[in-house]
């Protein structure tokens, strides 16, 4: 989620346990431990890409590691909040806040490594977008309002806010899945894999994903009272051994394709330019394969070189444009039952 998601969790977590008169202490420091995982994004590479893949939402965002984050930022901290906290209330209110940091990022489809370090498993809910106004929006009146009126029972419903807008995604999630299934069913589709995940800042209009045949079909729902669909497109699935032949497999090159496979939780695709590997799941439209990042296959690159990273951010206007008319129900139609 976004650092303003992660940090409001925080706050109201840590303000359901906060002591009369120190909600706004709460609020901030259960802030400052809510956003605190994703300072991972500092571990990266200048010449390896995919580093930051594999350490973003992995150590700091696991179960196990909760009392560690929050014992690290209560000490560093510490200094900021000593005339108003004492240490028993610190340390509580950052292990709340930091523990809704990892449960939260589940809840998109990103993926986080929840179970680090019994499992690398990339676990991912997809029921909220890694965006969504309607979620933060009301999260940070309720933690306001706590802190103007000091009564605790106004972020405890903000806290129940929450779990019934994350059980309303769980439902549009099923929802979109089923709708998925009445497409491929619609054109005589055997589906291998499926996945389902709200498009950016919403709950109405899914990206539904499936495979069919060693190709990915892309398509976008709508899911109001009636569940719409709006004919999407496919992209190839990934074969290394057929799209890249002259690869050497000792190469980083071909190591790095099988990191950015684990990542991408297999959703790889082929488009038109046959160098680039796309992850199907993110693109600007949801029915479309035009991936907002992937990596780069050189073969003229000697063999202990790593791939390229590649990132889409061209024709946004008319992207935007796409996106919103999809959100309207423009050229989608109901999905036979």
């Amino acid at each position: 989620m976004d650092p303003v998601t992660q940090g409001a969790f925080g706050a109201i977590f840590a303000q359901t346990v906060s002591k009369r008169k120190k909600y706004l202490a709460g609020a901030l420091l259960g802030c400052l431990a809510g956003m605190s995982a994703d300072l991972d994004i500092l571990i990266r590479s200048s010449s390896d890409p995919l580093l930051r893949l594999e350490f973003h939402r992995q150590f700091t965002h696991s179960l196990i590691f909760i009392p560690f984050g929050a014992l690290i930022v209560a000490i560093c901290t510490r200094f900021m909040f000593k005339k108003y906290l004492d240490w028993k209330d610190t340390l509580i209110m950052c292990f709340f806040g930091y523990a809704t940091h990892g449960l939260l990022d589940t809840c998109t489809s990103y993926g986080t490594q929840l179970f680090w370090p019994f499992s690398d498993q990339r676990v991912a809910w997809n029921n909220i977008s890694i965006i969504d106004p309607l979620l933060t929006i009301p999260i940070i009146v309720f933690i306001i309002l706590t802190i103007l009126k000091r009564k605790k029972w106004i972020a405890l419903i903000g806290v129940s806010y929450i779990f019934l807008y994350l059980g309303f995604g769980l439902f549009q999630s099923y929802r979109a899945e089923e709708a998925g299934r009445l497409i491929a069913k619609e054109r005589g589709h055997e589906i291998n894999t499926i996945t389902v995940k709200p498009s950016f800042g919403n709950l109405i209009l899914w990206k539904v994903i499936y495979e069919n045949n060693n190709f990915y079909y892309v398509d976008a729902v709508r899911l109001l009272a009636d569940k719409e669909y709006c004919i999407g497109t496919k992209i190839k699935k990934l074969n290394v051994l057929s799209d890249f032949p002259k690869l050497n497999k000792n190469s980083q090159q071909y190591t790095d394709i099988n990191r950015f496979n684990w990542f991408s939780q297999g959703y790889l695709g082929i488009g038109r330019n046959k160098n680039i590997i796309t992850d199907v799941r993110y693109s600007a439209v949801p029915n479309e394969v035009n991936g907002l990042w992937g990596i780069e296959i050189d073969l003229l690159k000697n063999n202990n070189e790593h791939v390229d990273w590649v990132v889409n951010r061209r024709n946004f206007g008319a992207q935007w444009d796409k996106f919103t008319g999809l959100l309207l129900g423009e050229n989608c139609r109901k999905t036979v039952n």
